[in-house]
């Protein structure tokens, strides 16, 4: 992993008489979340400001990335832009004004949070527990490569990924709760068969067989397969892209699993929170992860040797779409709940 996506995504479309049009002030546990939040992103903030100012601090000589210092200052400028992100959403969360806001220009940005986040929260513990399992640093299957960063960098700004990822997690879940709760009450089995109409059939059924590719690919990587990613990208494999490999494999499988069980209701005892968080948690991932890596793609080296194979290009586009396609079934269900409660009104 490196330090270093619009369409409809899961919620209401639109703000339901659900929520107030201000609220009291944030609680002291509220402020306390925020106030993590806002903390856990300023050592990111400042590696990434030091280096756009051109400071190595953090990067050991020889890397590759003084080749590329444009290239670095751009993604550099994008990355300060994104992680700024979370503390605009930390105070929308937790401010009176916040509940004036329309719901899709809350939960886009939430949702594309919640998908960046999340397979570092969940990758960055699973791939030091493999380093402890493999003895030490991971074991490349080629010959050692010029290292990027320091190690302390990552434990720092993954460090920082993690603890913002749950502050602004549990802000949201609060938020959404009091805002939006309605909405995911009860179980799958109790939902009217109106909940579920054809195009949201369509659309869950069209995602999980779309995810039948860009999944086998992943789990044949996870498994130590080497077709379609070239010679450079066989060799610095480590235990941690094997870990990570298998995790969007999961990942996708999840994502799949909550959109067809949203669409179907094949499992009538289910609470309806479930299928619904692993479609929003898991579509984002999916998503914006499968974005994020198309987009480094294409703006990469441009020598053959780093040029990355069509099978990988095709692969970050379909796993983009299948996460597009479930978040756009789960915000269908979402607006139709909602519609359906204000029409009980």
């Amino acid at each position: 992993m490196t330090p270093n996506s619009a369409t409809a995504t899961p919620t209401a479309t639109s703000t339901s008489a659900s929520a107030p049009a201000s609220g009291p002030p944030a609680s002291r546990t509220r402020r306390l979340l925020r106030a993590v939040a806002v903390v856990a992103c300023l050592p990111y903030l400042a590696l990434k400001a030091a280096w756009i100012a051109g400071s190595h601090i953090g990067i050991p000589d020889g890397s590759p990335l003084f080749d590329h210092r444009v290239a670095m200052i751009a993604a550099n400028g994008l990355s300060v832009l994104l992680d700024s992100c979370v503390v605009v959403l930390a105070l929308m969360l937790t401010r009176p004004w916040g509940r004036r806001v329309p719901a899709w220009a809350l939960a886009f940005p939430v949702w594309v949070a919640t998908g960046l986040l999340t397979p570092i929260m969940a990758g960055f513990p699973l791939q030091m527990l493999a380093r402890a399992f493999t003895g030490g640093p991971a074991a490349s299957s080629g010959p050692r490569q010029d290292l990027l960063l320091h190690e302390w960098v990552f434990g720092v700004v993954y460090g920082g990924f993690i603890v913002q990822g749950l502050a602004l997690g549990a802000l949201f879940v609060l938020y959404a709760r009091d805002r939006w709760g309605h909405l995911w009450r009860g179980r799958t089995g109790d939902l009217p068969q109106g909940a579920a109409g054809r195009a949201a059939g369509a659309t869950a059924v069209a995602a999980a067989v779309l995810a039948l590719f860009p999944f086998a690919v992943r789990l044949l990587w996870a498994c130590g397969g080497t077709a379609g990613l070239g010679a450079h990208r066989t060799a610095e494999r480590t235990s941690d892209f094997y870990v990570l490999e298998g995790l969007y494999a999961a990942l996708l499988v999840s994502a799949v699993a909550g959109g067809l069980l949203l669409a179907f209701r094949r499992a009538p005892a289910l609470p309806v929170a479930v299928p619904l968080a692993a479609a929003w948690v898991c579509s984002g991932a999916t998503a914006c992860w499968g974005g994020w890596m198309l987009l480094a793609a294409q703006a990469g080296p441009d020598g053959p040797a780093d040029r990355p194979t069509q099978l990988m290009l095709v692969t970050y586009a379909a796993q983009m779409t299948v996460g597009l396609l479930v978040a756009s079934g789960g915000a269908r269900f979402l607006a139709g709940r909602s519609a359906a409660a204000r029409a009980r009104r």
